[in-house]
């Protein structure tokens, strides 16, 4: 499912969501919310004969519709106009998605944000995977052959419990797998004395933390897939950034917070959204 507002961001997003549903094998639901002006700030000239906002809407909804027609002449393709503000309408829609996929900034008075409103939103509050499509062009439409992961420490399981990560490492192998192109797993690590191991432990831990990750989603692939494992000394905002300018996708997963709705984002995740050098996916865990 994509949302769109006619916009040059809207329609890259368009262009992703059309790639991502045809390699999936499944039907492209285009969004429109008609409440979409007023909440960027971005208010459309008056009609005498109909009510502008329903024109825009359809407008709007037509150009993608045939956009995403070209682009994959199999894909089946549905319009939707929801009469309510973006946010609220796509995480509506996103309920029955395999991933909402929407573009890195909007139209009206925040079109200048390095992330929209409704992306922010979006990636804050969906039950399913949200993609963000931003970046370089080269790395937007694929050229790098490679689907980066990041593997926070705390994902490391505890008992009988499953990796935290588990979904957006399974998420990311999929992407790699359909692609067919390499899988990156990336941790970073930082040397905070004695008291934490050597930094050959602490390497020598991050791998085997990698492996944990990786060991349970990979038995789900249906075809190998060449992995990259990649052991950063670095903040790991640095590292995902870095990992950003060579990949096609990033893949970051994020917790639901405890008694509250919608997910702990953080400061890393927070930062690859601005501004990673490719699309980002944000997979809710647990």
């Amino acid at each position: 499912m994509v949302g769109v507002d006619g916009s040059d961001a809207a329609f890259d997003a368009l262009d992703w969501a059309a790639d991502l549903a045809t390699r999936r094998g499944l039907p492209l639901r285009i969004v429109h919310a008609s409440l979409w002006e007023r909440y960027e700030g971005y208010i459309p000239s008056t009609s005498p004969d109909r009510p502008a906002e329903r024109i825009r809407s359809e407008t709007v909804l037509a150009m993608a519709a045939e956009r995403a027609g070209r682009r994959a002449s199999a894909l089946k393709v549905m319009t939707d106009v929801a009469p309510d503000d973006p946010v609220t309408a796509l995480l509506r829609a996103g309920q029955s998605a395999d991933a909402v996929v929407v573009g890195s900034r909007g139209r009206g008075e925040f079109a200048s944000l390095l992330l929209g409103s409704v992306g922010l939103g979006i990636a804050a509050r969906a039950h399913c995977p949200v993609v963000v499509v931003r970046g370089r062009p080269e790395n937007v439409q694929g050229r790098m052959s490679r689907v980066t992961v990041g593997i926070a420490e705390r994902e490391r399981p505890a008992g009988p419990e499953p990796a935290c990560g588990a979904a957006a490492t399974a998420f990311a192998l999929r992407e790699a797998r359909l692609r067919g192109c390499e899988l990156e797993a990336v941790h970073a690590w930082r040397y905070a004395g004695e008291e934490h191991g050597t930094p050959e432990e602490r390497a020598r831990r991050a791998g085997e933390l990698l492996e944990e990750a990786l060991g349970g989603a990979s038995a789900a692939a249906l075809a190998p897939v060449p992995v990259a494992h990649r052991v950063v000394e670095a903040s790991p905002r640095k590292a995902l950034l870095d990992a950003s300018a060579h990949s096609d996708l990033l893949v970051v997963g994020a917790r639901r917070r405890q008694g509250h709705f919608g997910m702990q984002l953080g400061l890393v995740n927070h930062a690859v959204l601005h501004h990673a050098q490719c699309p980002v996916a944000v997979v809710p865990q647990g």
